[in-house]
Protein backbone atom coordinates (compact mmCIF):
# COMPACT_ATOMS: atom_id res chain seq x y z
CA UNK A 1 0.00 0.00 0.00
CA UNK A 2 3.07 2.55 -0.31
CA UNK A 3 3.04 2.93 -3.58
CA UNK A 4 -0.79 4.20 -2.72
CA UNK A 5 -0.74 6.24 0.56
CA UNK A 6 2.29 8.49 2.00
CA UNK A 7 3.08 8.09 5.15
CA UNK A 8 1.11 10.84 6.54
CA UNK A 9 -1.68 9.24 5.05
CA UNK A 10 -2.30 11.02 2.31
CA UNK A 11 -2.73 9.77 -1.73
CA UNK A 12 0.39 9.03 -3.46
CA UNK A 13 0.23 10.43 -6.74
CA UNK A 14 -0.62 6.48 -8.15
CA UNK A 15 -3.17 6.47 -5.22
CA UNK A 16 -4.52 9.95 -6.71
CA UNK A 17 -4.85 8.48 -10.47
CA UNK A 18 -6.10 4.39 -8.80
CA UNK A 19 -8.41 6.29 -6.88
CA UNK A 20 -10.11 8.45 -9.78
CA UNK A 21 -10.17 5.32 -12.14
CA UNK A 22 -12.21 3.36 -9.45
CA UNK A 23 -14.43 6.49 -9.03
CA UNK A 24 -14.76 6.88 -13.19
CA UNK A 25 -15.25 2.94 -13.45
CA UNK A 26 -17.85 2.10 -10.74
CA UNK A 27 -19.84 5.71 -11.89
CA UNK A 28 -19.77 4.08 -15.80
CA UNK A 29 -21.37 0.84 -14.54
CA UNK A 30 -23.72 2.44 -12.08
CA UNK A 31 -24.98 4.46 -14.95
CA UNK A 32 -25.07 1.59 -17.29
CA UNK A 33 -27.17 -0.53 -14.64
CA UNK A 34 -29.15 2.16 -13.50
CA UNK A 35 -33.07 1.21 -14.16
CA UNK A 36 -35.12 4.35 -15.17
CA UNK A 37 -39.08 3.49 -15.59
CA UNK A 38 -38.04 0.04 -16.51
CA UNK A 39 -34.93 1.13 -19.10
CA UNK A 40 -31.44 0.81 -18.55
CA UNK A 41 -29.59 3.89 -18.17
CA UNK A 42 -30.19 7.78 -17.79
CA UNK A 43 -32.09 10.27 -19.60
CA UNK A 44 -29.75 13.10 -21.10
CA UNK A 45 -32.00 15.28 -18.45
CA UNK A 46 -31.41 13.42 -15.83
CA UNK A 47 -27.44 13.28 -16.13
CA UNK A 48 -27.76 17.03 -16.65
CA UNK A 49 -29.71 17.46 -13.33
CA UNK A 50 -27.39 15.27 -11.48
CA UNK A 51 -24.10 16.37 -12.66
CA UNK A 52 -25.22 19.84 -12.13
CA UNK A 53 -26.30 18.93 -8.25
CA UNK A 54 -23.41 16.96 -7.82
CA UNK A 55 -20.96 19.99 -8.91
CA UNK A 56 -22.88 22.38 -6.63
CA UNK A 57 -22.37 19.97 -3.70
CA UNK A 58 -18.55 19.79 -4.31
CA UNK A 59 -18.41 23.42 -5.11
CA UNK A 60 -20.13 24.49 -1.87
CA UNK A 61 -18.25 22.20 0.28
CA UNK A 62 -15.22 24.76 -0.02
CA UNK A 63 -17.19 27.42 1.43
CA UNK A 64 -17.01 26.25 5.30
CA UNK A 65 -18.75 27.97 8.00
CA UNK A 66 -16.81 26.45 10.52
CA UNK A 67 -14.41 23.71 10.53
CA UNK A 68 -13.30 21.32 13.34
CA UNK A 69 -10.15 20.66 14.36
CA UNK A 70 -9.95 16.55 13.51
CA UNK A 71 -11.72 16.48 10.62
CA UNK A 72 -15.57 17.56 9.70
CA UNK A 73 -17.25 20.93 8.96
CA UNK A 74 -20.60 22.81 8.29
CA UNK A 75 -20.84 23.90 5.14
CA UNK A 76 -22.69 26.25 2.75
CA UNK A 77 -25.41 23.22 1.91
CA UNK A 78 -23.43 21.03 0.56
CA UNK A 79 -25.87 18.08 1.80
CA UNK A 80 -28.79 19.23 0.65
CA UNK A 81 -27.88 19.01 -2.78
CA UNK A 82 -27.30 15.28 -2.98
CA UNK A 83 -30.39 15.05 -1.52
CA UNK A 84 -32.21 17.01 -3.78
CA UNK A 85 -31.16 14.58 -6.20
CA UNK A 86 -32.70 11.68 -4.18
CA UNK A 87 -35.67 13.22 -3.82
CA UNK A 88 -35.93 13.94 -7.60
CA UNK A 89 -35.16 10.53 -8.80
CA UNK A 90 -35.16 8.11 -6.03
CA UNK A 91 -32.63 6.18 -3.65
CA UNK A 92 -30.67 4.37 -6.26
CA UNK A 93 -30.10 7.40 -8.61
CA UNK A 94 -29.09 9.20 -4.82
CA UNK A 95 -26.92 6.50 -3.68
CA UNK A 96 -25.50 6.88 -6.87
CA UNK A 97 -24.54 10.30 -6.96
CA UNK A 98 -23.67 10.18 -3.07
CA UNK A 99 -21.01 7.98 -3.67
CA UNK A 100 -19.69 9.99 -6.70
CA UNK A 101 -19.34 12.75 -3.79
CA UNK A 102 -17.89 10.90 -1.62
CA UNK A 103 -15.04 10.15 -3.83
CA UNK A 104 -14.47 13.83 -4.81
CA UNK A 105 -14.31 14.88 -1.08
CA UNK A 106 -11.64 11.67 -0.74
CA UNK A 107 -9.98 13.32 -3.62
CA UNK A 108 -10.40 16.31 -2.30
CA UNK A 109 -9.24 15.97 1.27
CA UNK A 110 -7.92 11.88 1.16
CA UNK A 111 -6.72 10.28 5.05
CA UNK A 112 -6.43 6.86 5.01
CA UNK A 113 -6.07 4.30 7.69
CA UNK A 114 -7.77 1.51 5.90
CA UNK A 115 -10.01 0.26 3.26
CA UNK A 116 -12.60 0.12 5.36
CA UNK A 117 -11.96 3.64 6.76
CA UNK A 118 -12.24 4.74 3.80
CA UNK A 119 -15.35 3.46 3.04
CA UNK A 120 -16.74 4.88 6.39
CA UNK A 121 -15.98 8.37 6.25
CA UNK A 122 -15.88 8.69 2.59
CA UNK A 123 -18.19 6.13 0.53
CA UNK A 124 -20.93 4.86 2.92
CA UNK A 125 -21.08 8.09 4.87
CA UNK A 126 -22.08 10.03 1.52
CA UNK A 127 -23.80 7.43 -0.69
CA UNK A 128 -25.65 7.81 3.05
CA UNK A 129 -27.51 10.86 1.26
CA UNK A 130 -29.16 9.59 -0.96
CA UNK A 131 -31.53 7.09 1.30
CA UNK A 132 -33.42 10.75 1.26
CA UNK A 133 -34.93 8.94 -1.81
CA UNK A 134 -37.39 6.50 -0.17
CA UNK A 135 -39.57 9.89 1.09
CA UNK A 136 -39.37 11.31 -2.31
CA UNK A 137 -43.20 10.53 -2.71
CA UNK A 138 -44.17 11.14 1.24
CA UNK A 139 -45.99 14.52 2.58
CA UNK A 140 -43.23 16.86 3.45
CA UNK A 141 -40.48 14.13 1.41
CA UNK A 142 -38.00 16.61 1.10
CA UNK A 143 -37.69 17.76 4.74
CA UNK A 144 -38.29 14.39 6.33
CA UNK A 145 -35.65 13.02 4.09
CA UNK A 146 -32.85 14.95 4.45
CA UNK A 147 -33.03 15.09 8.18
CA UNK A 148 -33.19 11.15 7.64
CA UNK A 149 -30.20 11.40 5.47
CA UNK A 150 -27.93 13.64 7.54
CA UNK A 151 -28.56 11.23 10.40
CA UNK A 152 -27.67 8.08 8.51
CA UNK A 153 -23.98 9.98 7.03
CA UNK A 154 -23.97 10.25 10.70
CA UNK A 155 -23.74 6.35 11.51
CA UNK A 156 -21.06 5.63 9.54
CA UNK A 157 -18.76 8.68 10.50
CA UNK A 158 -19.34 7.76 14.15
CA UNK A 159 -18.67 3.90 13.18
CA UNK A 160 -15.30 5.15 11.59
CA UNK A 161 -14.81 7.48 14.40
CA UNK A 162 -14.99 3.90 17.33
CA UNK A 163 -13.36 1.98 14.79
CA UNK A 164 -10.28 3.86 14.06
CA UNK A 165 -9.84 7.47 15.29
CA UNK A 166 -10.23 6.98 18.84
CA UNK A 167 -7.26 5.22 19.00
CA UNK A 168 -5.50 8.43 17.70
CA UNK A 169 -6.93 10.63 21.28
CA UNK A 170 -4.10 11.65 23.17
CA UNK A 171 -3.23 9.55 26.39
CA UNK A 172 -4.43 11.96 29.04
CA UNK A 173 -8.26 11.81 26.95
CA UNK A 174 -11.08 11.13 29.31
CA UNK A 175 -12.14 7.20 29.46
CA UNK A 176 -15.71 8.64 30.46
CA UNK A 177 -16.21 10.38 27.31
CA UNK A 178 -14.62 7.60 25.04
CA UNK A 179 -17.87 6.19 24.55
CA UNK A 180 -19.72 9.26 23.29
CA UNK A 181 -17.34 11.22 22.03
CA UNK A 182 -17.69 9.97 18.50
CA UNK A 183 -21.38 10.50 18.29
CA UNK A 184 -20.67 13.85 19.63
CA UNK A 185 -18.29 15.08 17.49
CA UNK A 186 -19.72 13.88 14.51
CA UNK A 187 -23.14 15.20 15.03
CA UNK A 188 -22.13 18.48 16.42
CA UNK A 189 -21.27 19.53 12.59
CA UNK A 190 -23.82 17.70 10.80
CA UNK A 191 -26.81 18.46 12.88
CA UNK A 192 -25.20 22.31 12.69
CA UNK A 193 -25.38 22.23 9.17
CA UNK A 194 -28.93 20.39 9.06
CA UNK A 195 -30.71 23.04 11.39
CA UNK A 196 -29.63 26.21 9.07
CA UNK A 197 -30.38 23.99 6.17
CA UNK A 198 -33.97 22.77 7.40
CA UNK A 199 -34.93 26.75 8.43
CA UNK A 200 -33.56 27.65 4.97
CA UNK A 201 -35.45 25.29 2.87
CA UNK A 202 -38.48 25.97 5.08
CA UNK A 203 -38.62 29.59 3.67
CA UNK A 204 -41.48 29.16 1.89
CA UNK A 205 -39.66 31.19 -1.13
CA UNK A 206 -37.35 28.86 -1.20
CA UNK A 207 -39.45 25.79 -0.68
CA UNK A 208 -41.08 27.20 -4.24
CA UNK A 209 -38.54 27.70 -5.92
CA UNK A 210 -37.39 24.06 -4.61
CA UNK A 211 -40.51 22.53 -5.84
CA UNK A 212 -40.22 24.43 -9.31
CA UNK A 213 -36.69 22.61 -9.56
CA UNK A 214 -38.20 19.77 -8.88
CA UNK A 215 -40.72 19.62 -11.57
CA UNK A 216 -38.62 20.22 -14.23
CA UNK A 217 -36.17 17.97 -13.31
CA UNK A 218 -38.46 15.00 -13.20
Amino acid sequence: MEWLVNGEGGLTTAGYAVSVVLMLVSLAAGLALADRNGKRGFSAKQLAYCAMALALAYVTSFIKVFKLPYGGSVTLLSMLFIVLVANWYGVKTGLLVGFAYGMLQFLQEPYVLSVFQVCCDYVLAFAALGLAGAFRNKKHGLLVGYIVAVLARGVFHTLGGYLYWMDYMPENFPKALAALYPIVYNYSYLLAEGIITVIIIQVPAVAKALDRVRKSAV
